[in-house]
């Protein structure tokens, strides 16, 4: 099993008062990021290649319901992949994109649209074994949904560790909060007990797994959003994307956004409940996302968020000046 570093996190509690060195501890941020934590594994920039395997979701298929979660694009989440071609040819035009960049030349096969475990193991295997069978791929990062992730696709993903040990398997799981009343306004479709169960699941298979948590869900307030992070604090997660909402376009929530039944965060609002999150989340979490891309052709709000840039340097900016950092306040398990 995937167990706690309990000696690292008790290091880094008696250190809490040292903004400087705790930030070094992490590249010169003030968290635990995956460009830091790939760097420290490989020792050069790992890119992300988004990928289209051709799933569906059971909240599209009508297994649970026709229209998708309330904030879901027609795309799935996966409004950057490819679609319509071979997971080596989504490989190859991905990496022709990066050809000039000097950083770094090994990729993670990122499986993004839909839910990618909603699949026979069959044809699930021949999808992960032709991304993992690439030379400069170092790994694999599945995206899904806790609901799709039953006994046989963890066998498939302990037989693919077996077959293939230089490389890693990673789980996406698609949570977006704790609280039940948010998760069927958002028609997430299944309760936070099957998120555990899989969890579990998951991490007695030594699996890592990242969670997807939505920030400024119409109807949370930032206790809440607080509480979700403590929660995944103490569930011995691997790693964290921290999403900002986006209101995309043909949407049910483009809808209620459009009849004002809640608001958007601002910029300095999103940055403060981001600050926070980091404080209350475990050292050892690896954080691998602070905000999202949402495409621009689709996007209704927030568009400050597409500025990516000036998000991240206002994050860091504001990191500084309150000289805090990731576990600041997190609390251990006695």
């Amino acid at each position: 099993m995937i167990k706690k570093h309990n000696s690292s996190i008790a290091a880094f509690q008696g250190r809490l008062s040292d903004y400087e060195s705790i930030k070094h501890d992490w590249g010169d941020k003030p968290y635990y990021s995956l460009d830091h934590y790939l760097k420290k594994q490989y020792g050069e920039k790992i890119y992300k290649i988004a990928l289209d395997a051709g799933m569906t979701c059971p909240n599209r298929d009508g297994r649970l319901d026709t229209r998708g979660c309330i904030f879901c694009s027609a795309g799935g989440s996966g409004d950057f992949a490819s679609c319509g071609i071979s997971i080596h040819e989504q490989l190859e035009n991905g990496k022709a994109l990066f050809h000039e960049k000097k950083t770094g030349n090994r990729f993670i096969a990122y499986f993004q649209s839909f839910t990618n475990t909603y699949a026979e193991p069959e044809r699930l295997e021949i999808l992960f074994t032709e991304a993992l069978s690439e030379p400069d791929v170092v790994g694999i990062s599945i995206a899904t949904r806790p609901d799709c992730v039953e006994r046989p696709v963890v066998n498939l993903l302990t037989k693919l560790k077996q077959q293939f040990p230089d490389k890693f398997i990673w789980i996406e799981l698609g949570l977006q909060t704790i609280h039940e009343k948010t998760a069927q306004y958002i028609r997430r479709g299944y309760p936070l007990s099957v998120f555990e169960d899989t969890l579990n699941r998951l991490q007695k298979a030594d699996i890592p797994v990242i969670v997807h948590m939505i920030l400024g869900l119409p109807g949370e307030n930032k206790e809440m959003m607080l509480s979700t992070c403590r929660y995944l604090s103490h569930k011995n997660i691997f790693g964290i994307k921290l999403q900002l909402l986006h209101v995309l376009k043909n949407t049910d929530l483009a809808a209620d956004f459009s009849k004002k039944t809640f608001e958007i965060l601002d910029l300095m609002e999103y940055i403060d409940i981001v600050i926070s999150c980091l404080e209350v989340l475990s050292p050892d979490i690896v954080i691998h996302r602070v905000t999202g891309d949402g495409p621009k052709d689709l996007l209704i709000a927030p568009l400050w968020s597409l500025n990516k840039r000036n998000v991240l340097n206002t994050l860091h900016k504001e990191l500084r000046l309150r000289e805090t950092f990731q576990g600041r306040l997190f609390i251990p398990d006695i």
